[in-house]
């Protein structure tokens, strides 16, 4: 563990792309992802001393996986770990590093069972660690810059020079290094020369003190076995066989991806009804990138409030605990 001292940021380390090493240095594609340790990473930031000022850094190493491979223990260690940096009164923010493919899930995961007041920032690349040009440096000096900005509160994730909230974030593209968009609702802000121009911010009224955050996380996320949520997708020719298996199989929530706004073919609606009936927690999202379904006084199933359906999963999943929790199922 590397340790500077004072006003801390504390950088924890779960693998990714960021960490990735390929055999040949002009390969971006044919890596090994969560390769190198967070301390290796964070030496490879030349300009962080200044960027840190008088600033000290702690770093750790909470897990060392390709983010294609996030699991539910991971996101319980993150939990615990960031609870656990939050209530230190001397660290000012704290930066993950992830790879790319799930990190929007891991950054709604973090806002809903955390809701901190700090910043809690998530970055990443798209280039492994030995590329000719990697973005991973870059992005970590960026992140570092955003969790020491005195406006700078909640989850957020910080990619190629913008900062998304992260109720909006989302991967958007497979290869470019600005990978990531917030859709229609648009950036909170850009880091420019390590400084933040802040375009919109989000309400600071609602959230719990980190000791309430950290007993949720004890009691609900540490201490159950994690539902199983499924996702579902509409499209041509959809029917409910998955649906039907599903339900056959004990899964508790699942999660419909419909076209438009939320539409359904009449077989798989149909089906996810049948789930309902058979008490499995049934919300429906869009497929669509942008937008939201609008729900009306006629539907039978729930929307998803907005959120993406890999959010609305996360979402359902921490309901489903809560209500373990609270002895309601």
């Amino acid at each position: 563990m590397v340790q500077l001292d004072n006003s801390k940021i504390v950088i924890l380390g779960t693998g990714g792309t960021i960490a990735g090493t390929a055999a040949q240095a002009g390969d971006n594609i044919g890596y090994r992802a969560a390769q190198v340790g967070v301390d290796q990473l964070i030496r490879s930031v030349a300009s962080l001393s200044l960027v840190l000022g008088e600033g000290n850094l702690v770093t750790e190493q909470v897990a060392q996986v390709d983010s294609k491979d996030m699991g539910f223990a991971v996101w319980r260690e993150l939990a615990l770990r960031c609870a656990h940096w939050l209530a230190d009164t001397t660290v000012k923010g704290i930066v993950i590093t992830h790879g790319t493919d799930t990190l929007e899930e891991t950054a709604w995961f973090l806002q809903s069972v955390l809701q901190p007041r700090k910043p809690v920032v998530l970055t990443c690349a798209m280039r492994p660690a030995t590329a000719l040009a990697p973005d991973g440096p870059q992005n970590i000096l960026d992140a570092v810059t955003v969790a020491l900005d005195p406006l700078a509160t909640g989850v957020v994730a910080v990619c190629a020079g913008v900062v998304h909230n992260a109720r909006d974030v989302q991967k958007d593209h497979p290869y470019r290094l600005d990978a990531f968009s917030s859709g229609g609702a648009g950036p909170m802000g850009f880091v420019e020369e390590n400084a933040v121009r802040w375009v919109k911010f989000e309400e600071k009224t609602t959230y719990p003190s980190v000791d309430r955050s950290f007993f949720a996380i004890e009691s609900i996320v540490d201490s159950m076995p994690w539902p199983r949520v499924e996702i579902v997708m509409n499209y041509a020719g959809a029917s409910g066989a998955m649906v039907d298996m599903l339900v056959r199989d004990g899964v508790q929530g699942l999660v419909a991806a419909g076209t438009g706004n939320g539409s359904l073919h009449q077989d798989l609606e149909a089906a996810l009804i049948r789930a309902q009936v058979a008490c499995v927690k049934v919300v429906r999202a869009t497929r669509c990138a942008q937008g939201r379904v609008l729900s009306h006084s006629g539907d039978r199933i729930a929307d998803s409030h907005g959120l993406s359906p890999v959010k609305a999963r996360v979402t359902l999943i921490l309901e489903l605990l809560g209500a373990h929790a609270t002895g309601l199922v």
